[in-house]
């Protein structure tokens, strides 16, 4: 049986929503300085760049999205592990118990 995603209760989505704003904010940082160390450019290429070739505009799009999903899940996890030790209780609901 394929496990369902746990959903965080209702007082945590104001820090949840906090963290991924900064999350994003950090891994937007973190691809600008990937791809200019990576490719010695400023700027990465946009899916509408003309200029620019299908592998330059796909390698970029899956670089930000792995990175993207890195910072996301260590943010979370961190934001997470902080509540938790603070309050006692993990922040997501418990899967057990439902269906």
């Amino acid at each position: 049986m394929a496990k369902k995603k746990n959903k965080l209760p209702l007082a945590y989505q104001p820090v949840g929503f906090v963290l991924g704003w900064v999350g994003g904010a950090l891994a937007g940082k973190a691809f600008r300085t990937t791809w200019k160390a990576f490719r010695k450019e400023d700027d990465a290429p946009d899916a509408l760049d003309e200029d620019r070739r299908w592998g330059e505009i796909l390698l970029a799009a899956a670089v930000q999205g792995a990175l993207f999903a890195v910072v996301r899940s260590a943010v979370d996890r961190a934001g997470a592990t902080a509540i938790a030790r603070s309050t006692g209780v993990w922040p997501a609901k418990s899967a057990e118990g439902r269906d």
